[in-house]
C-alpha cells in the first residue's frame, strides 16, 4: 500500500500539533525571563545552562553533574525531574525545551539530512553515567572532561555572550572558552542544519533521562490496533526515524506528535479509559 494513500493520513498536522512551535517559544519567557529573574536555586526542566546572562533556573544536567562532584545527592532536582517525567516524558523535550527549539528551526533549513542507526542514540546514556555523574564524582568538577566544560548549550548560550562582552570592551574574543568548547560549539552549530536535533538524539543526558518515562507518563501517545494498517505512514512522519506503531515509548521520542497525521495515533492520558484515546482528535485536527 502507498502510505500517502492512506485515507487515515492527513497531509497536514492538526492545528494542537503545528502550535507547537509557538508552545515552545512562549516557555522561552520562562526559561528565559525579561524580568532578570535569577532563580537558580530552584532546578528547571529543560537542557538550559544557568551561567546565560538571561537564565531564570538552574540547569538539571549542571545540577546533578555539580552535586555528584560534590558527593551530594540532588534531591530537589531528582524530584523536579521525577515529576516532570511522571507527568508528560518526552514531552519536555519536544514542547518545553529551548535548546531543541533552536534545533528544529535549523531543521527546516532545506539541506540533506543526515539519518544514523536509532541505536546510536544510546550515546545519550554513556554521557548522562561517564560526564554527568562518573567524572564529577571522581575527578571533580575541574577535569576537561566535566560536562559543563563541553556543553555546546554553555558555549552558545552562556559562552558566546561572554565572548561578545570581552570584544566590546577591547579584549579577546576567543580567550572566554577553551579551544575545545570552541570545537564543540562550531560542530553543534553545523551538525543542527545536517541532523534532525542531533544533541537531543545523540548526546541529550536529560532528554535520556525524560524519555525513559515516556511508557509510564500520565500524558502519552497511543495506537490504536483496529485502526492500524502497518501501512508506515507514522514511520515517514517521524523525524527522529522511529516506527511509532512499535516504537511509541522509545525513549527517543520527543513526542512532536508528527505520527498523530495518522488517525490510528492518538495523544491520550492514563485516565482515558476510551478505546481508542482520542485527545488529539478533541484538540483540533482538521
Amino acid at each position: 500500500m502507498e502510505v500517502m494513500a492512506n485515507p487515515r493520513f492527513r497531509r497536514q498536522p492538526s492545528r494542537f500539533v503545528r502550535l507547537r512551535h509557538l508552545v515552545q517559544a512562549a516557555f522561552l519567557l520562562a526559561w528565559m525571563g525579561p524580568l532578570g529573574l535569577r532563580l537558580h536555586s530552584l532546578c528547571g526542566t529543560v537542557f538550559h545552562c544557568y551561567a546565560c546572562p538571561l537564565s531564570t533556573f538552574a540547569c538539571p544536567v549542571g545540577v546533578l553533574a555539580n552535586f555528584s562532584a560534590l558527593g551530594v545527592s540532588p534531591f530537589i532536582a531528582l524530584g523536579t525531574l521525577l515529576v516532570a517525567g511522571t507527568l508528560i516524558g518526552g514531552f519536555v523535550c519536544g514542547w518545553l525545551c529551548p535548546f531543541g527549539l533552536l534545533q528544529d528551526l535549523a531543521a527546516k533549513v532545506p539541506v540533506p539530512k543526515l539519518r544514523l542507526p536509532l541505536r546510536a542514540g544510546y550515546l545519550r546514556y554513556g554521557v548522562l553515567v561517564v560526564l554527568v555523574l562518573a567524572i564529577p564524582y571522581f575527578f571533580g568538577e575541574s577535569h576537561p572532561l566535566f560536562i559543563c566544560r563541553l556543553c555546546p548549550a554553555g558555549a552558545l548560550e552562556a559562552g558566546l555572550p561572554l565572548a561578545v562582552q570581552n570584544a566590546a570592551q577591547g579584549e579577546s574574543f576567543w580567550n572566554s572558552m577553551s579551544t575545545v568548547k570552541w570545537v564543540v560549539l562550531g560542530l553543534f552549530l553545523v551538525a543542527m542544519f545536517v541532523k534532525y536535533r542531533p544533541w537531543c538524539t545523540l548526546f541529550c543526558p536529560l532528554g535520556a533521562i525524560l524519555g525513559l518515562f515516556n511508557r509510564v507518563a500520565v500524558v502519552r501517545l497511543k495506537v490504536d490496533d483496529r485502526m492500524c494498517t502497518s501501512c508506515g505512514a507514522c514511520k515517514s512522519a517521524c523525524k527522529i526515524g522511529l516506527a511509532p506503531e512499535k516504537q511509541l515509548d522509545d525513549p527517543l521520542c520527543i513526542r512532536c506528535m508528527q505520527c498523530t497525521r495518522c488517525d490510528a495515533v492518538h495523544l491520550t492520558t492514563v485516565f482515558d479509559r476510551k478505546k481508542p484515546g482520542n485527545l488529539a482528535a478533541r484538540a483540533g485536527t482538521d
